[in-house]
């Protein structure tokens, strides 16, 4: 099960960067338009190319990579996260079959101990060398007779 986890949370992480290169064209695509608007707008003014409006075509510029740059830092984090989340679970999963092979020992034992008891081991062979061989026990008491072969 943890393994499991482990895997959908590793496709969610590929899914993430996905998504993120997805955005990030998506992205690249409007910052384009909106460079091309910017010169278009400054064309038709009538004013050059030159100085100011240069200028602001290129914070833009740089604004637009620094969101770039955001998208991307944004979704490496959820990956990084969505991957510590696979390790945590498949960590939790070896951690649960190592208790469990523990649990199973210590129940092996205590049902073996439970099995033999040393004294009750003891009595028995304290009244087995007390009663003499090929007797016949009734109660307490051996009984010897010669049609059961302990005369």
């Amino acid at each position: 099960m943890a393994d499991y986890q482990a895997k959908a949370y590793e496709q969610q992480a590929q899914a993430d960067a996905q998504a993120a290169a997805f955005e990030q064209g998506q992205e690249r695509d409007k910052q384009d338009l909106l460079q091309a608007q910017a010169r278009a707008q400054a064309g038709a003014s009538g004013v050059g190319i030159a100085g100011s409006p240069t200028e602001v075509l290129a914070a833009n510029a740089r604004q637009g990579q620094a969101d770039l740059g955001a998208l991307l830092y944004g979704s490496k984090l959820r990956q990084n996260n969505l991957n510590s989340q696979a390790a945590i679970s498949r960590f939790q999963g070896k951690q649960a079959v190592t208790a469990s092979i523990f649990n199973a020992g210590s129940a092996l034992v205590g049902g073996l101990s439970k099995i033999y008891d040393p004294t009750k081991a003891a009595a028995s062979s304290a009244a087995a060398a007390a009663v003499p061989g090929r007797s016949v026990i009734f109660g307490s008491a051996a009984l010897r007779a010669p049609w059961a072969g302990n005369t």
